[in-house]
């Protein structure tokens, strides 16, 4: 029960152990036995939570001799004036919270609720629910037996478990606390989403980072790969330049040869032919 929900409402009387220490009307705090009588109980909590649902659901049936023991064990703290509710105290367990007060002559209000549920609230309710219940079972509270007024307590408990099931309606602190706790969300919620736009933005800005990297280095090697495929160039225009003139030598100097061999023979037999003619 780790949360704001009102859980029910009780009503008990407190056991004197004997008179007034000053003999007037009421009991004193020292004379109180540690013991008290369940007088009438609302369970509140089986209206929002179901049928079967109850306080602690269908596994305890006994939350109302639970807190009978907490106020039995520990009364409040000094009972109020007459025809006032006071002594108010808090007991917190690790799944809920009472918080219980009684007056002059021992009666006792006490409601149980989640962790999350304003004390202050709770408080407001027993001191607002005390003077209409005073007024009706005063009287019939002093000599009442165990749960003899529940079914008589249930409109004037239901209307004020009812008006204050949601404190943010009733407790102007609350409202503004619910308020500021959802405006907390809202600025985590926002936060979160700035970090995470933040980490992608980082992320976004590395893999740039990652790619103009990667660019450079492609435009690096691609350079490198132009200035070898020009020295392959080159080295093919050289290559194909030598076996051309290779082939023109080889083909053209057996030619020359020839050419020249067949000049001198031509010569040689004009000047044969010249000789004959003048001899």
């Amino acid at each position: 029960m780790s949360d704001n929900k009102l859980r029910c409402a009780l009503v008990y009387r407190l056991e004197s152990s004997g008179p007034s220490d000053s003999g007037e009307s009421g009991i004193a705090l020292s004379n109180l036995s540690g013991n008290c009588t369940l007088l009438a109980k609302y369970d509140h909590a089986s209206d929002y939570e179901g049928s079967g649902g109850g306080l602690y659901g269908d596994r305890d049936k006994n939350y109302a001799e639970a807190v009978g023991m907490v106020v039995g064990n520990d009364p409040p703290s000094g009972l109020g004036e007459e025809g006032v509710i006071g002594g108010f105290k808090i007991c917190i367990s690790d799944a809920h919270q009472v918080i219980y007060g009684a007056d002059s002559d021992g009666l006792c209000l006490a409601i149980v609720t989640g962790l999350k549920y304003p004390s202050r609230t709770a408080i407001s309710m027993l001191t607002e629910l005390y003077t209409p219940y005073s007024e009706q079972f005063a009287l019939q509270a002093k000599s009442a037996t165990t749960n003899s007024l529940t079914k008589k307590s249930k409109k004037i408990l239901s209307q004020l478990c009812t008006k204050y099931d949601d404190s943010t309606k009733v407790d102007k602190a609350s409202a503004l606390n619910s308020k500021v706790e959802a405006v907390q969300a809202t600025m985590q919620d926002n936060i979160a989403a700035m970090l995470k736009n933040t980490e992608q933005a980082e992320s976004l800005a590395e893999r740039s980072n990652q790619l103009n990297e990667q660019a450079n280095v492609f435009q690096k090697k691609s350079k490198d790969l132009k200035k070898q495929m020009r020295c392959k160039n080159i080295k093919m225009t050289i290559i194909l330049v030598t076996l051309v003139v290779g082939v023109l030598v080889i083909i053209l100097v057996p030619l020359i040869v020839r050419a020249k061999n067949a000049a001198k023979g031509g010569r040689m037999l004009r000047g044969f032919l010249e000789e004959i003619g003048e001899a």
